[in-house]
């Protein structure tokens, strides 16, 4: 799209702020919808940078409102299209967009900021640091972070709009996700956690009935399911802050928290268990929103976890011994959605089965309350594991998922709710399903994996006493009898069908086709070697056959 650029910058060029203002007003309007220029030729493309270099200079003079309004508004425009970026990729450029924005030593106070500015001049930073690695450093280099945070410590400041909320913390997000000393900086320096935790807390409106206790303020009586929903700027700033909370909480998992951190991801999680039984107006945006929340929950210290459990049971929660169940059975829920979807697995299930799995694997409670959802008494013994609609036959089918991991967290979290019980693994999902687990953990020849877990009844239904003699351990399910297919045979005739079959296997494995293996003193499998394995057909009635050496496609032999 082109305008008449050239009398643009003849209006700039005089100085005068109504000609620009006007110029510029003019300019906005127009271009307001467009994106990108990188259709446009080398010349036009050329005098976009002079129209940037232009603005620039006059935000670096004493403006009227109106007149940085329009010189911000075209910036933001400008720098949609990182081709255009030139002009606002040095310290000087970004100082200025910084004082603008309010971030910076020499910016505006609060109490005469136009809000209209500061948004703009905050939209212009995070289009910068979207395209450019050099506007990043700077900006890492002017502490933009520090400026940032202190508005952020304002979250209970009336003062300021939804569109400066937002934009603080998209700038926020966009600096902890490019730079990880910033990352760093914020979580530690400027106690991101709490920050943004009573940022959370101020933009979902809640009070605390208890020490991990939360309500919404004013709703302290109305249950959590009757709760009306967040509106639409208390989930667009509530998703931002739980975009930032999880950049900066991304390694708690991999190193040990003292007290005084534990006690205050202990307050973060109670926030998210309100998140996570809160919802938006609309089932997409609702799962959206959990999304954020369960990615979360999933880098907080495990023993941290515990929050989730601690609300006082109400009528209408869910109580499984004692305890409030609503925020596990919530993500039950949550997770078997994402697995019904079937869509991008590893992205979408994987967090909340991770959870689920690490919450069963700590905490007795909720690891038996899952296991009583999800692998109920074993009735159905005639299908096999994966076959039917129920949880267990969701999560079976998944154990032979393509995707490694996929199929690896599916069978770890069943493995943990059977108690790391090799028998009862089986029991619940036929060993040719269990197998790869229990191969990877040399589990093969039975027993029991090294994870602590109490005492509790494995009571077996009547269904599966009866038909537990005919259940295949192999898929799971009762096998019909099958004929004999050597019935008749004498025992010679077996004897060299046996050997057929194993030299079957040694030409297989002789060309790489196939890789035999065979069960260790130590449970895990391992490769048997040709010459054992030509040890085993070595019999009168079929000399071994010349192994065949590969060929090499290059050799004159091959040509002749």
């Amino acid at each position: 799209m082109k305008m008449d650029l050239k009398g643009i910058i003849e209006q700039m060029e005089t100085g005068e702020q109504d000609a620009a203002l006007t110029a510029l007003q003019s300019y906005n309007r127009e271009m307001n919808h467009c994106f990108t220029f990188s259709q446009e030729d080398e010349q036009y493309r050329e005098v976009l940078l002079l129209l940037g270099e232009l603005v620039l200079s006059f935000l670096n003079r004493e403006l009227q409102p109106s007149c940085q309004l329009a010189c911000l508004e075209t910036v933001r425009i400008l720098t949609r299209d990182k081709d255009c970026l030139d002009p606002f990729l040095s310290r000087s450029a970004m100082s200025t967009l910084a004082r603008y924005a309010g971030i910076a030593e020499a910016s505006p106070s609060s109490e005469n900021a136009d809000q209209e500015v500061i948004a703009e001049a905050l939209k212009s930073i995070c289009n910068i640091l979207l395209h450019k690695q050099t506007g990043q450093v700077i900006a890492a280099d002017l502490q933009l972070i520090k400026g940032v945070a202190e508005r952020l410590k304002q979250c209970h400041d009336p003062i300021w709009n939804h569109e400066v909320r937002f934009f603080d913390l998209r700038l926020t997000f966009l600096l902890t996700a490019l730079r990880v000393d910033v990352r760093a900086q914020l979580a530690q320096e400027l106690h991101g956690i709490s920050l943004l935790g009573n940022h959370l807390e101020a933009t979902l409106g809640l009070s605390w009935a208890d020490t991990l206790e939360t309500a919404r303020a004013g709703l302290e009586d109305v249950p959590p399911e009757q709760l009306p929903p967040l509106s639409r700027q208390q989930i667009e700033l509530a998703m931002e802050i739980l975009k930032i909370l999880f950049n900066i909480t991304f390694d708690t998992t991999k190193r040990k928290v003292d007290e005084e951190e534990a006690a205050g991801y202990r307050h973060l999680g109670a926030i998210l268990r309100h998140c996570l039984m809160s919802h938006a107006d609309g089932e997409e945006r609702t799962e959206e929103f959990h999304s954020h929340v369960v990615h979360l929950l999933g880098n907080l210290p495990l023993p941290c976890l515990d929050v989730l459990l601690m609300p006082k049971v109400q009528q209408g929660s869910i109580e499984y011994m004692g305890v409030n169940m609503d925020a596990v059975n919530m993500l039950l829920e949550y997770m078997e959605k994402r697995l019904d979807g079937g869509h991008k697995l590893k992205e979408t299930l994987l967090p909340s089965l991770n959870l689920l799995t690490e919450s069963a694997r700590i905490h007795r409670e909720t690891r038996k309350f899952l296991r009583s959802k999800v692998l109920p008494p074993l009735r159905d013994v005639k299908n096999k594991p994966e076959v039917g609609n129920s949880l267990r036959n969701k999560l079976v089918r998944i154990m032979t998922h393509i995707d490694t991991d996929v199929k690896d967290c599916a069978a770890e979290f069943l493995f943990v709710l059977c108690k790391e019980s090799v028998s009862r693994f089986i029991k619940y999902t036929g060993y040719g399903n269990a197998a790869g687990l229990l191969a990877a953990r040399g589990l093969l020849r039975g027993g029991r994996d090294s994870g602590i877990y109490s005492e509790d009844e494995d009571s077996e239904t009547e269904e599966y006493r009866e038909a537990k003699a005919h259940i295949n351990p192999i898929t799971g399910a009762v096998q019909e009898e099958q004929p004999d297919p050597m019935e008749g045979m004498t025992e010679e005739q077996k004897e060299i069908e046996a050997m057929k079959l194993v030299q079957m296997f040694d030409r297989l494995s002789r060309t790489n086709l196939i890789q035999p293996m065979q069960l260790g003193m130590d449970g895990k499998m391992t490769e048997i070697a040709p010459e054992d394995l030509h040890k085993l057909t070595h019999n009168p009635l079929f000399p071994p056959e010349p192994r065949q050496e590969p060929v090499n496609s290059d050799s004159e032999d091959e040509a002749q």
